[in-house]
């Protein structure tokens, strides 16, 4: 008898290691998962330049006024549309600066729409219905490397002038890598069940979505140290963030902190250098412009260092 075909996407492939976990106590299924997750962080480290050099086209996309758009199907869709939405609240972003796209539309983030990963048609219909221009760039997000949608997607972005880069978990085949720039591609191996790529693959590119966005937002001001400074004050969470950044960096009491927000429209970047300076909203948003946004060229020195009680 012949040995069985050796399917080529590692994300399907059997794991040796863990045959036996429909015989597994619950305590030994948490140790099978915990062994496998811990070769994620070294994979995705192993791409660390394809991910810097994505996150350069991502800040450069930014600064021109242009987007990014995340497009994937399952739970590689999901993933990148959670990473879009975190952008706003986080980073004070508008939310067509940072687009999320899954196969089969808003309806399968809650619901499996069966086939709408196989149309590369609806992949490129997506990218003309977002309106995708040069100077855009397009992530697309396929664990297996193979998604049709995703590769119909980034072939149309290509057509349209976008930057496109794609996060695979297996090698991707020559099709998929012609119509990406740049490839990132943490091989996390066989996943605990198989196929099952929401496991290993799914935190792998999480973690890559996370590095892609923050990387981008840091590198056109959105942080003042590890300050998040851009963050918008949408709720009581986000409120008393804000005022604690603006007594921490300016010494300010509460109440004083919470009058220069007021003063400063509830920006904490915009009331950071009033007090710094000393001048109105107006100034502070010229000098900021004139610094690409980032507070450290038009506020030199750091933040105030973190108390030691703090990391304790």
């Amino acid at each position: 008898m012949s040995a069985p075909a050796l399917d080529p996407r590692v994300t399907e492939r059997r794991n040796p290691r863990t045959v036996d976990i429909d015989l597994a106590s619950p305590l030994a299924i948490v140790d099978l998962i915990i062994a496998e997750d811990r070769v994620v962080a070294d994979a995705v480290a192993s791409q660390r330049e394809p991910i810097a050099e994505t996150i350069g086209l991502i800040e450069r996309a930014f600064r021109a006024g242009h987007r990014l758009l995340y497009v994937g199907a399952g739970t590689s869709g999901r993933l990148g549309v959670l990473d879009a939405s975190e952008c706003p609240p986080t980073f004070g972003t508008d939310p067509a600066m940072v687009v999320g796209i899954i196969a089969g539309g808003d309806h399968a983030l809650r619901h499996p729409i069966e086939g709408a990963e196989d149309d590369p048609a609806a992949g490129a219909h997506a990218m003309d219905a977002q309106a995708v221009t040069a100077g855009d760039v397009v992530v697309g997000i396929a664990a297996s490397g193979t998604t049709p949608f995703v590769r119909g997607a980034l072939a149309r972005a290509r057509e349209r002038g976008a930057t496109t880069a794609l996060i695979a978990c297996s090698p991707p085949p020559d099709a998929m890598r012609r119509v990406a720039d740049r490839c990132i591609l943490p091989i996390v191996g066989p996943e605990v069940l198989t196929g099952s790529t929401r496991l290993k693959a799914g935190t792998a590119t999480k973690l890559v979505c996370n590095m892609l966005t923050t990387g981008a937002m840091i590198r056109i001001g959105k942080s003042y140290g590890n300050l998040m400074v851009d963050l918008r004050a949408t709720n009581v969470k986000l409120q008393d963030r804000a005022e604690r950044i603006v007594c921490d960096v300016t010494g300010l009491e509460r109440d004083a902190a919470r009058t220069l927000l007021q003063h400063a429209e509830g920006r904490v970047k915009r009331a950071l250098v009033m007090h710094a300076l000393q001048v109105d909203a107006v100034t502070a948003d010229a000098r900021l412009a004139e610094a690409g946004g980032v507070i450290r060229r038009v506020v030199p020195h750091a933040p105030p260092p973190v108390a030691s009680s703090a990391v304790s």
